[in-house]
């Protein structure tokens, strides 16, 4: 066997050995959200809510380790999508039931498992539309950004005062909202960009640092707010961009306007 030939074994035995680094992380993530699920049957809501958001942790480092060691894979993709199928479908799903819907009979766990089938249709259609949609763009609200919502909302229950489980209309009909956005076809920023990871103004790394002490400083309440500003971009985007079509055609017309006035005077 050639040196070449060698190195190459090489080359496949190390890439091999680093293949198993992403699927650690979806297993982390696995991990979180079962272990999220225990909790809710115990009653331990905040437990549950902060496993839910280590999940997600887990789910952005699998993702960013196989780009970065190029071990991106079908397999990895698949098993990513039943882990969060399980992390942010089911255990949210059930974190609400048990702590919020209880009360409301069968509109409650219909809303529970309404959450659950639209977080799969939604994990569905992006591995289908992962190879033709914008890279840049979501379409839909992701599902780890619907269980962030979800786990967001105990945390802050918890943080104002709150104890044992809630009765509130408005937490039935946030499960709903979350199931419509995660199957609609509204546009959301991935935080993919390239640009993100290129050099930037000092300025920037200041702010960075303020926005991450000011999370830390009061993490329930921060992160409900960047949740919830997150879940309504998507329909406050599309409605900016329904009223920017008109203006735009209006401009386009009275360019078209003068220029015909123009022509005519010539």
């Amino acid at each position: 066997m050639s040196d070449k030939e060698q190195l190459q074994d090489r080359r496949e035995g190390l890439r091999r050995g680093v293949y198993i680094l992403p699927n650690l992380m979806t297993t982390g993530g696995l991990f979180a959200g079962f272990y999220g699920i225990v909790a809710t049957t115990k009653g331990d809501y905040q437990i549950a809510a902060w496993f839910i958001l280590i999940s997600a942790v887990f789910d952005t480092l699998d993702g960013k380790v196989a780009r970065l060691t190029g071990t991106c894979s079908k397999f990895g993709v698949e098993y990513d999508s039943l882990a969060d199928l399980v992390a942010f479908g089911v255990a949210p799903g059930l974190l609400m039931y048990s702590w919020a819907l209880t009360s409301f009979g069968k509109f409650g766990w219909l809303a529970a498992f309404l959450y659950v089938v639209c977080g799969a249709l939604r994990l569905a259609r992006f591995n289908v539309q992962v190879e033709t949609v914008e890279s840049k763009r979501f379409v839909g609200l992701p599902i780890p950004a619907a269980a962030g919502m979800v786990a967001s909302c105990v945390l802050l229950f918890y943080h104002l005062g709150g104890s044992g489980d809630i009765k509130k209309v408005s937490v039935l009909l946030l499960i709903y909202v979350l199931a419509y956005l995660m199957v609609s076809n509204f546009s959301y920023y991935s935080f993919k960009d390239p640009e993100l990871v290129k050099r930037q103004p000092f300025s920037t790394l200041v702010i960075a640092i303020i926005f991450i002490i000011v999370v830390v400083a009061q993490p329930e309440i921060m992160l409900f707010l960047m949740a919830s500003a997150f879940m309504v971009s998507g329909p406050i985007g599309a409605v900016l961009k329904h009223f920017r079509k008109p203006a735009a055609k209006v401009t386009a017309a009275e360019n078209d306007a003068a220029a015909g006035m123009y022509s005519a005077k010539k």
